[in-house]
């Protein structure tokens, strides 16, 4: 398998309120809600960098489409990690979730493998690491 991701999926029970969630108070650009003329079309899709997206899908109609039972969620089954330049960075970033509403579930602190991270859940209790890795450079 070549790695093609290009949509990261994560599935909500309020569409419209994780929409300002990320839109308003994480600053991320959509064009909103589409699909919605479909019983379970209605997605938004946010872009992450260059060739990614992230879609957010209400819980149903992930189910509904897979065929597999609707479940309950569980916060600890994924994170996605937000790589940033900085340990001022992720605590900006931070303020920032925190300001929009998400729940911070770890305070960024230094790490034991010498980077510095916290860790924030958004109304879909959705885990985020906020990270900066000295080894890794940020391109923008």
């Amino acid at each position: 398998m070549k790695p093609r991701v290009t949509v990261i999926t994560v599935c909500v029970d309020d569409l419209e309120k994780s929409v300002r969630f990320y839109e308003v108070g994480l600053g991320l650009k959509t064009e909103g809600i589409i699909g919605k003329e479909f019983e379970y079309g209605a997605v938004a899709f946010f872009e992450l960098q260059a060739g990614l997206k992230l879609a957010i899908w209400p819980r149903k109609s992930l189910a509904h489409d897979s065929g597999l039972p609707l479940g309950k969620p569980s916060a600890t089954e994924l994170s996605l990690g937000h790589n940033v330049s900085s340990k001022a960075e992720v605590d900006a970033v931070m303020a920032q979730a925190k300001n929009a509403g998400a729940v911070i579930v770890k305070p960024a602190q230094d790490t034991f493998w010498g980077g510095y991270a916290g860790y924030f859940q958004d109304p879909d209790q959705h885990l985020w690491e906020v990270v900066w890795n000295p080894q890794w450079k940020i391109t923008e």
